[in-house]
């Protein structure tokens, strides 16, 4: 994986809070901001699939596909990018 440098300005509580977190678990703080987007790019994924789930809730389809199928399907057409 390629890194590029990304420079993001944080106020003094933010930083004291990120480097707190960084402290508990025993990593540099720039792996702390990798987790960090991780995890909330798989909660916005998650929340997404949600939603299609409800939507097709809503829909009375007859024939649902088996689990597996219904989430690559959810997969695909939800996935960002």
């Amino acid at each position: 994986m390629t890194t590029k440098r990304l420079d993001v300005r944080l106020d003094k509580e933010r930083r004291r809070k990120l480097g707190a977190l960084a402290e508990e678990q025993g990593a540099p703080i720039s792996e702390m901001v990798r987790r960090l987007i991780d995890r909330a790019y798989e909660e916005t994924l998650q929340a997404r699939r949600k939603r299609a789930a409800q939507e097709l809730g809503r829909l009375e389809i007859e024939d649902v596909p088996d689990p597996a199928t219904l989430s690559r399907q959810l997969e695909g057409a939800h996935e960002p990018g």
